[in-house]
């Protein structure tokens, strides 16, 4: 089984003023697609992987055979990490949470607005390129970065949110189950904002609020707690 890489679910266009349409095609049409490429060129090496979904092998990482785990692990990862990543953003999103993912923010970090200056402060400070994920653990949402396209999942943690901080996650723009989930996660690696944020990233992270897409995080949180 050949891995694809997934249609937005919305225009490039979509996400602007906030992600802009340039950033959108680079990140979606050409970083992602080439995590797909090589993800399928590591798999054609061991074939019985290949009925395993993107987000077991993530999981499973330690049972990859060795000769392609670092490529699994990079490529593999940062295909699951980028489909969490369009699925949680959509056009006119952002404000404020509603329902369980609300209530379990308000309980843990006191309010939305505390939230989130947590939020982008702990992913603002990610050392080079990475991702910002919200997670589940022993009944309480975390706050987590990791480096490059390495994903809580194989810490058993399903990301419930989360932000690409790589500079393809905003270049364009300026020109110039188990107990432990994840539920959101952000994109730091420079891809993800540096056409639109340049060397901005606390802005970039600031503006990413406003197209989260808060029914999805809310369906994440609850795939999270059983």
């Amino acid at each position: 089984m050949a891995y694809e890489l997934p249609p937005l679910p919305y225009d490039y266009a979509g996400l602007e003023p906030h992600i802009d349409e340039a950033t959108m095609k680079l990140h979606h049409d050409k970083h992602h697609q080439t995590y797909v490429t090589n993800l399928n060129g590591a798999i054609e090496k061991h074939p019985e992987l290949g009925s395993k979904s993107p987000e077991d092998l993530i999981a499973g990482l330690a049972s990859v055979p060795e000769d392609i785990r670092t490529v699994v692990r990079n490529n593999g990862g940062g295909h699951v990490n980028h489909t969490m990543f369009w699925e949680i953003m959509k056009p006119n999103g952002g404000g404020a949470p509603t329902g369980a993912i609300a209530d379990q923010i308000t309980k843990d970090f006191g309010d939305f607005e505390s939230f989130k200056k947590t939020f982008n402060e702990t992913t603002a400070k990610q050392f080079g390129s990475g991702w910002g994920f919200l997670v589940y653990k022993g009944g309480k949402l975390e706050i987590v970065t990791k480096p490059n396209q390495d994903s809580p999942l194989t810490d058993g943690l399903f990301p419930i949110l989360g932000n690409d901080v790589w500079e393809h996650a905003y270049y364009p723009l300026m020109e110039g189950k188990s107990p432990n989930s994840v539920l959101l996660g952000v994109d730091v690696w420079e891809h993800a904002y540096y056409l639109k944020y340049q060397n901005k990233r606390p802005d970039y992270l600031a503006a990413w609020w406003n197209v989260v897409n808060w029914d999805e995080v809310n369906k994440r949180f609850e795939k999270a707690k059983k």
